[in-house]
């Protein structure tokens, strides 16, 4: 009777707690060198890096420490994209916005050697990692792009504050002033990939932009979108003008059908995934 008079914030707290012993035994049993990976995951070191490895699928990453391993291990161990999204497919054309290291990149071309991936990472230091990373595993259907997507052409500047290279946020819209650590980098809207690239359309795109998909989605063509099968990104909840709830009315509108679904731990963090509807 416990779990059904329980509060909301008590169950959280609790598939939380689940959630969390359930990754250190996926940790400890899908990569290699576990105890090395945890140590790094608790006790990080960001002035060095090293190579983790994963035993399934047979995968090589540079990381910088915790933050790194955490989502490779939510890529690639949980599956967060594939599960709420879709299987990639051999032969799609994928685009990964906010590529990070890597880690959705790799997994969409593992396997799939027909398969073409466009990685853009805007963070210089995490671009460096993904091309390594690239390059370390043999993959020669990733093609990195070292930009960001935004709504509009032009540059961009990169809140870099945190310290943590994948909570980096965009300061578009922002009060630069007290701000310590500032990025200025490309920017290129969703029309001018397709522009770039001389591509058709892509299978699916791929988004985890801390709070950028927003500004990118929101400001790209009716006529884009039609050459957009698939949507698949991690959203956060800023306020009541950005909010996923808003975005998935807006992909709605675009022909879409969407689905959402909630993190296992963070109110504001969750799951979109959007699928042209067929006609």
């Amino acid at each position: 009777m416990f779990f059904f008079y329980c509060p909301e914030n008590a169950m959280r707290i609790l598939r939380g707690l689940i959630y969390y012993i359930g990754s250190l035994f996926r940790i400890i049993f899908y990569f290699k060198r576990w105890p090395s990976v945890l140590y790094s995951l608790f006790c990080p070191d960001k002035k060095k890096t090293k190579i983790v490895g994963l035993r399934r699928p047979l995968l090589e990453f540079i990381s910088r420490g915790g933050m790194d391993i955490w989502s490779i291990k939510e890529t690639l161990l949980d599956s967060f994209y594939t599960r709420y999204g879709v299987q990639i497919k051999d032969g799609w054309h994928v685009l990964d916005v906010g590529a990070g290291i890597g880690d959705f990149s790799l997994q969409a071309a593992y396997g799939n050697p027909n398969t073409k991936v466009y990685a853009y990472e805007p963070f210089p230091e995490s671009y460096q990692l993904l091309y390594k990373n690239i390059k370390l595993n043999g993959f020669d259907n990733i093609q990195p792009v070292n930009a960001a997507l935004w709504g509009t052409e032009g540059t961009l500047k990169l809140d870099t504050s945190s310290g943590e290279p994948l909570q980096i946020m965009s300061l578009d819209s922002r009060d630069e002033k007290d701000i310590q650590g500032v990025v200025e980098v490309n920017a290129i809207s969703m029309g001018g990939v397709f522009y770039q690239l001389g591509i058709e359309n892509f299978d699916i795109v791929k988004l985890d932009c801390e709070g950028a998909e927003y500004e990118i989605l929101m400001n790209t063509s009716a006529a884009i979108f039609k050459k957009i099968d698939r949507i698949i990104m991690e959203y956060h909840d800023i306020d009541e003008n950005y909010h996923h709830q808003k975005l998935a009315s807006f992909l709605k509108e675009m022909g879409y059908q969407v689905f959402c679904y909630d993190n296992f731990v963070h109110q504001d963090i969750g799951y979109l995934y959007a699928q042209r509807q067929l006609i």
